[in-house]
Order: C-alpha cells, then sequence, then structure tokens
C-alpha cells in the first residue's frame, strides 16, 4: 500500500513538474517569437533606416557645403536658389522616403515597442514627416518659400533609440537560444 501511494505521489510530482516546465518552455518560445518579430519588423528596419539617413545626409552636406564647411541653412548668407533645388531634390528623393519608412514602422508596428507607451521621440518622428509632407505639397504647388519641416529632425536622439532598441533586443535574443559571451553594452 505505501509502495502505491509514494508511486502515485511520485507520477504526481513528475506530472505536475513536466506540465510546469512545458509551460516554462512555451512561455520562452512565446517570448523568442515576439522578440524576433520585434526585430524584424520594428527595431531592425527602424535602425537601417536611421542609419542609412544619417549617412546620406552625412553625403549630402559634404557634397553641398560651403566653401567654409558650414550647411546653407546654418550660414549667415542665405541658401542660394541652385542650392534650395538640391536640396529639395535630395529631399523629395532620398530623406522624405527615408522618414515617411520610419514613421510607417511607428504606426503600423506599435504593437511591437519594447515600452507600455509610445515614446515621445517617436511622436516627434511622426510630427516632423508630417511638417515635410506639407512643405512637399506646397513645392508641388510651385511655392518655395519654406524648405524645412516645421518640427526639426530628432537625429541623434532617434539614431540612439533605436541602436539601443535594436542592441538590446539582439542580446536579449542571444541570451534565450542559449549563446553564451553574448557581449553587453
Amino acid at each position: 500500500m505505501i509502495a502505491l501511494v509514494v508511486t502515485i505521489g511520485l507520477t504526481f510530482v513528475g506530472y505536475v513538474a513536466t506540465y510546469l516546465n512545458g509551460l516554462r518552455l512555451a512561455q520562452r518560445q512565446e517570448r523568442l517569437a515576439r522578440l524576433n518579430r520585434q526585430l524584424s519588423d520594428f527595431y531592425g528596419p527602424l535602425f537601417a533606416l536611421t542609419e542609412a539617413n544619417s549617412r546620406s545626409f552625412h553625403a549630402f552636406k559634404e557634397r553641398n557645403a560651403r566653401p567654409d564647411g558650414r550647411s546653407p541653412f546654418v550660414h549667415e548668407t542665405p541658401p542660394t536658389e541652385e542650392e534650395l533645388a538640391e536640396w529639395r531634390l535630395w529631399v523629395t528623393t532620398v530623406f522624405l522616403p527615408n522618414i515617411q519608412a520610419m514613421r510607417d514602422l511607428v504606426i503600423r508596428h506599435a504593437d511591437l515597442l519594447k515600452e507600455p507607451e509610445m515614446p515621445p521621440i517617436l511622436l516627434h518622428l511622426c510630427a516632423h514627416v508630417s511638417g515635410y509632407e506639407i512643405t512637399v505639397a506646397r513645392w508641388t504647388q510651385g511655392s518655395y518659400d519654406q524648405h524645412l519641416s516645421l518640427v526639426p529632425f530628432p537625429s541623434e536622439e532617434l539614431a540612439t533609440y533605436a541602436r539601443q532598441g535594436f542592441a538590446d533586443l539582439k542580446r536579449e535574443q542571444a541570451r534565450l537560444l542559449g549563446q553564451r559571451g553574448v557581449p553587453s553594452s
């Protein structure tokens, strides 16, 4: 009789342990699946777009700097018509499509944010894009009195947010996959 009770008790404990272990593994798999989506659908593309936009902007600045090395937009002498035309070309073909893609990521994949609330930097990005969209719409109507968004681009803050979010998730992904020697920042 005691052997039967012990056997039933051990079977029950084994069942509970198996159930709890299965639950833990399922939760880990769900966390890994979400993390993979965060990386592939939001933080990875956001990081790539911010880096591409930053590098394109630096190339524009180098190519179009005045002899003293400064941008026509931060110079005592206002930009020339040629400089403004070049700026409009870069905005419409490179910068605006990049920042619209960033904004679209925020709108389409807000469910993948790490934070429980929308970070202010992403709201600032969305406002910047809207400001440029109205500026570009005026250009298409032939009005060239404005050349910048009403809201400045949060370049450094956004780049930091995207880079840090991507790096944090990559570290967590490596941890969940059981990889050792994962560098931390």
